[in-house]
This record gives C-alpha cells, sequence and structure tokens, in this order.
C-alpha cells in the first residue's frame, strides 16, 4: 500500500507553473497520483500559503477565482489546523532539528496526519524528521512512496 504522504506548498505551486516546464508534470502527476490512491494529506498553513503564492508571486499568476476552487478542492484531504498542539509539537522539532520555524510547522502537521512521507524540494531529500522521510518530488525517491 502506498505510504501516506504529506504535500508542501512548492509541490501544489509546481503543479500549476507553467514557467516550470520540467517540474510542472512531475509534481501534477505527484498530486494527481495521491488524489487517486487517497493518500494526500496537507495542512490549513499549505492551503495558505499556496492560495498567496499561485494568484501574487507566479508570473503568470492563476485567477483567485481559480486558486480559491483549488483549494477548496483540497478540502477532501481533511487539512490539518494549526492548534497548540501542533505548536508544541512543532518547537519540538526546531529545537532537535534545528529547521527553520516554517518547516517545522510542516514537519509537525505531517506527523499529525500520521504520514510516513513528505513530499517537499524545501528540505533535505532522504532526511528522516520526528519519523517523517523527507522525499524531493523531482528525486529519485518519489516512486517508492508513491507506489
Amino acid at each position: 500500500m502506498p505510504a501516506r504522504c504529506f504535500v508542501d506548498t512548492n509541490v501544489f505551486v509546481y503543479a500549476r507553473d507553467s514557467s516550470e516546464p520540467a517540474k510542472q508534470p512531475v509534481a501534477a502527476s505527484a498530486v494527481e497520483r495521491l488524489w487517486h490512491s487517497r493518500n494526500g494529506r496537507t495542512s490549513m498553513q499549505i492551503l495558505n500559503e499556496y492560495y498567496v503564492t499561485v494568484t501574487r508571486k507566479l508570473t503568470p499568476g492563476i485567477p483567485p477565482a481559480i486558486a480559491w476552487s483549488d483549494v477548496e478542492a483540497l478540502f477532501a484531504w481533511s487539512p490539518c489546523p494549526i492548534d497548540r498542539r501542533l505548536v508544541e509539537d512543532a518547537h519540538a522539532i526546531e529545537v532537535q532539528y534545528a529547521l527553520s520555524w516554517w518547516d517545522s510547522l510542516v514537519v509537525a502537521a505531517a506527523r499529525a496526519c500520521d504520514c510516513t512521507a513528505l513530499l517537499t524540494e524545501d528540505m533535505q531529500d532522504g532526511q528522516v524528521v520526528g519519523g517523517v522521510r523527507l522525499v524531493n518530488p523531482f528525486g529519485t525517491g518519489l516512486n517508492d512512496v508513491l507506489s
């Protein structure tokens, strides 16, 4: 059975970013495979970051109505909320692994969702943080976590 995978903002953004012709199809395929297997997870933090990034930082940007449709669709993944327990876990991760605060929140959310893998381009590929394996979706380990 495929691993339950937490998806970071950059993967969702690349899936929509037409200015990244090498990364867009890989990211889109990974997200699609997670939809079909029902093993994709994310958090409210990621959905907020996604919306802002695709509507305000991409060139060309995505119209807000389309970005909002994406966010609404991802509500089906039961995004992890940011609550006190998650913030406390993020702090422990930050201290133990010397990650940035935002990366620590992402890893804490992946743990809260019982994910064994975190698809992200922003952290060290292959590292295990708090029981969650970091997987660069553009590296060699993607199929291992999606198959």
